[in-house]
């Protein structure tokens, strides 16, 4: 089968899709607070411990913000979770710039961190109600890629803004998120309640997830993942620093990965869509692994480069069908939480992997991160593979079952 073209796989998609596909677009963009946010901070005077401090406050914060989101999803609609969330994050952003005195500035990385992504479950939701489950994977896929691009240019222009002074970044951000919350009320139907399973024989809508061990499996593997790639951000900086190349082979990593993204995700996803979804998760969660842990054997430009590549290939195939094996496994009345603790695997890992890798590279020795990562990347393999038999079972069990074999 020939794959789709571009024009093609933008086709056949509801209004909703496209709201979410938008705003996260423009939302993304204006995300540039928290990557400068260390730079700030040592611009007004602070220390690099307490510019960690802050860093590591809003990530506490956002150990709490998906969980919230996918709650609040589940009780109260994803459109209502979407503009309460997009505005409270708006609000917070602009108390972080105002903020003044470590105390504060502390309280406000918090807040920020605790309602930064709230939006983030509502928004999967609204895809997985407004999406058929055959389009499921293109739309999921489509929303990484604008995602992805949202980052790209967002990092651009904060370049340039920064130059201005580090309040445009406030500003722009606070605007932005705003901006799509004002969108999202006008544009998205109003919410309707999920219909609720019976309250006899079937599992109360507070526990279901905790007895879901296909979820638990799939988060627990992509947290996995997680920790790997948050060594883009710690490990691989300082192997590039330990071989003295200078920092600007370090942006010209992200620059390399967002063109790869931008240029190849759209028709690379087409062509894995012909495959079963979780293989190709698996095999890319090993390519991911190995990439990274690649950097070990890289000692020039030119060979960091084609680790990135590899790398960046299995980013691509693990992150575009991730959101629709997630949304398949949810029962409507708790898409927002079942996509919320996938979520949280995100946040956990940023959480623990930079300071994990930080320690294991200065205590142990580079060798021993990047054998960690591919170790890592092999159980990602062997874990994702062991799951395809009991997904199969759990998807031909539902009304709408999604096709994972290869078709012709």
């Amino acid at each position: 089968m020939r794959s789709p073209t571009a024009v093609a796989r933008l086709q056949g998609l509801p209004k909703s899709f496209w709201v979410v596909f938008a705003g996260q677009f423009v939302n993304r963009i204006g995300n540039m607070v928290v990557p400068f946010l260390v730079l700030y901070l040592g611009q007004q005077g602070m220390s690099a411990g307490d510019a960690g401090l802050v860093l590591g406050a809003v990530g506490v914060g956002g150990l709490l913000s998906q969980p919230l989101g996918g709650v609040c999803t589940d009780r109260w609609g994803p459109r209502l979770t979407l503009v309460a969330g997009l505005w409270a994050s708006s609000a917070a952003v602009a108390l972080l710039g105002a903020a003044r005195g470590l105390p504060a500035i502390l309280a406000a990385a918090v807040l920020v961190g605790v309602v930064l992504d709230v939006y983030r479950p509502a928004a999967a939701a609204v895809v997985a109600s407004a999406v058929s489950a055959a389009d499921r994977p293109r739309a999921y896929s489509l929303i990484y890629w604008a995602v992805n691009l949202g980052v790209a240019l967002g990092g651009l222009l904060a370049g340039v803004l920064t130059s201005h002074g580090y309040w445009t970044l406030f500003l722009v951000q606070s605007l932005a998120t705003a901006a799509f919350g004002v969108v999202t009320a006008v544009l998205l139907p109003v919410d309707r309640p999920a219909p609720r399973p019976p309250r006899s024989g079937a599992a109360a809508p507070g526990i279901r997830i905790t007895r879901d061990r296909l979820l638990l499996a799939l988060t627990g593997l992509n947290l996995l993942n997680g920790l790997v790639s948050a060594q883009i951000t710690v490990g691989l900086p300082l192997a590039i620093k330990d071989d003295g190349l200078g920092t600007g082979l370090y942006g010209s990593v992200f620059l390399v990965s967002g063109i790869i993204i931008g240029v190849t995700q759209p028709m690379l996803s087409a062509w894995l869509e012909r495959y079963d979804r979780l293989v190709v998760l698996s095999v890319s969660w090993l390519v991911f692994g190995l990439g990274i842990a690649a950097t070990a054997l890289a000692d020039s430009v030119t060979v960091y480069i084609v680790t990135v590549c590899v790398w960046t290939l299995g980013e691509i195939g693990a992150a575009s069908f991730v959101g629709s094996l997630v949304a398949d496994l949810a029962p409507d009345h708790a898409q927002g939480r079942y996509q919320a603790t996938f979520g949280w695997s995100y946040s956990a890992a940023q959480f623990i992997g930079p300071p994990a890798g930080a320690y294991l590279y200065a205590a142990l020795g580079a060798g021993a991160l990047w054998w960690s990562c591919a170790a890592l990347g092999v159980v990602g393999l062997v874990g994702g593979l062991a799951l395809i038999s009991p997904l199969r079972r759990r998807l031909t069990a539902v009304p709408e079952p999604l096709t994972l074999q290869k078709v012709d």
